[in-house]
């Protein structure tokens, strides 16, 4: 994560820099400056030698604007669901997304995460792409119709992360609970 970070920060900066042809402000000391532009005294004996420049000079500072700040953010924060979306492409990535997401929102802990996953478990397997073929039900939480879930997002078909946001959101409105949600599940064989 750290070094997504570091690289949304450094592709910002550069980004910056190439489109708006920042020049470079290097931080100079007063006193340096006053140093390195003091007359010589000739009978001082001192022998002064100016670094001689080799390459470019390059920026250690770059001011950003608003804009470019708020842009450098939007990146991290794709970065960040991109990555979600891929780990949750897995089962067991999908699992843990889930309980993330089930105890940051709904503040459901370890106990109603057990019923999810067996819920999830019996309902999918935890497979983004399951289809129920007789019923038409989709996805992880093999919602029915699977068009409701364009309320959370339109990418519904192929992305996990938008199925479990979804079905996390359904067992919140309808059952308060996912342990009551797979009670009524082992009931009804539906939820």
């Amino acid at each position: 994560m750290a070094s997504a970070i570091a690289a949304i920060s450094l592709f910002a900066t550069l980004e910056f820099a190439l489109i708006s042809g920042a020049s470079a402000q290097l931080p100079i000391e007063e006193e340096v400056e006053a140093i390195a532009t003091a007359p010589v005294n000739a009978s001082a004996n001192l022998k002064t030698n100016a670094p001689e420049e080799t390459g470019p000079v390059l920026p250690t500072l770059i001011e950003m604007s608003d804009a470019t700040a708020v842009r450098s953010m939007d990146m991290l924060m794709v970065s960040v669901m991109v990555q979600q979306v891929e780990k949750a492409r897995t089962p067991k990535g999908a699992k843990k997304i889930a309980a993330d997401i089930a105890k940051e929102k709904y503040g459901w802990g370890s106990y109603q995460f057990s019923c999810l996953n067996s819920l999830w478990t019996r309902e999918s397997n935890w497979n983004y792409r399951a289809r129920n073929p007789r019923t038409g039900a989709h996805g992880i939480p093999q919602a029915l119709p699977a068009a409701k879930m364009d309320v959370i997002a339109t990418d519904w078909r192929t992305n996990p992360v938008t199925q479990i946001r979804w079905g996390l959101h359904y067992i919140d409105v309808r059952y308060e609970t996912p342990c009551k949600a797979l009670a009524k599940f082992k009931r009804s064989r539906y939820y």
